[in-house]
């Protein structure tokens, strides 16, 4: 595994390039598709579901804080930010949180440089932190949306799966309803008296903290059709691959924020993809025009 002063040494390499821009760096996220041989990870028969990503790091503390470390010495460099993965609940963000305090008392008694007020931020990418996103938005400065596991994870579909990849839908009413309902308690969207129509109403009490700032990452970010329907669900940041950024910029320039929320808000109403999908095609941007 990479060493403290070897993580440090590119993280900070970023953090310069990015010349004041904010760079956000997601901790440890192995297991499921992704591994490396140095940590010799357990066979499991269904490794999305297991041993992975947040949960093998608050079990390896030190391998953990060694990177917490790192990430803390290079936002002295530049605008760092912290994002943690797989968050299910509020005593694992805490628990990760506490770790981030420690690293930094053991800095400070070491006399190194970092920003004591570096943004923390969790991955909402489990029904579970979906559902609860008014309690973790109190501890964190930003939230971001992974699509690709919340889509899975809510539909009970392994998206590696030649079996079910094809039931893989984006548009599926309760992973819209979720990405909506993230998004208005991030943003302090208050439900009315008698609860109305607002996702966010389910979580079942009104929000008074400040607004924080929602991105989604993952295909829908990345895939014209759906990037207009986030736009149109309020999110603030699509996170794409580097392929898909000129595409994706040209979306956003040549939608407006209006007709994006009226097409969003006419796809909540509806009861299947097929219609939203046929919807959206109707209203966003002409292809030919990205």
């Amino acid at each position: 595994l990479p060493t403290e002063d070897e993580q440090f040494e590119a993280y900070a390499t970023v953090a310069r390039a990015c010349a004041g821009k904010p760079v956000v760096i997601r901790t440890l996220d192995l297991g499921g598709d992704k591994f490396v041989s140095a940590l010799k990870l357990p066979r499991e028969m269904n490794p999305f579901m297991g041993w992975r990503a947040i949960r093998m790091c608050l079990e390896r503390t030190e391998m953990f804080k060694t990177q917490l470390r790192a990430i803390l010495r290079a936002s002295a460099v530049g605008d760092v930010h912290v994002m943690f993965p797989m968050i299910t609940s509020v005593q694992e963000l805490r628990a990760a949180k506490r770790l981030i305090e420690e690293s930094k008392d053991e800095l400070r008694a070491e006399g190194q440089r970092f920003n004591p007020e570096m943004p923390v931020g969790a991955m909402i990418e489990i029904p579970s932190a979906a559902m609860t996103a008014d309690v973790l938005a109190e501890e964190v400065s930003f939230f971001s949306i992974g699509t690709n596991d919340l889509i899975q994870y809510t539909l009970a579909i392994d998206r590696v799966n030649e079996k079910t990849a094809s039931m893989y839908d984006p548009l599926n009413l309760a992973v819209l309803r979720l990405i909506k309902t993230v998004v208005d308690v991030a943003h302090n969207v208050r439900c009315g008296r008698s609860g109305g129509h607002n996702p966010a109403c389910v979580l079942g009490r009104h929000v008074r903290r400040a607004p924080i700032h929602v991105s989604v990452c993952g295909e829908m970010a990345a895939t014209p059709l759906t990037a207009y329907l986030l736009i149109g669900l309020g999110v603030d940041q699509l996170s794409t691959a580097a392929t898909s950024i000129p595409k994706t910029k040209q979306l956003v320039r040549a939608s407006t924020i209006k007709q994006a929320r009226d097409v969003a808000a006419h796809v909540l109403a509806m009861d299947n993809s097929d219609d939203a999908r046929a919807l959206i095609e109707r209203h966003m941007p002409a292809p030919d025009t990205l």
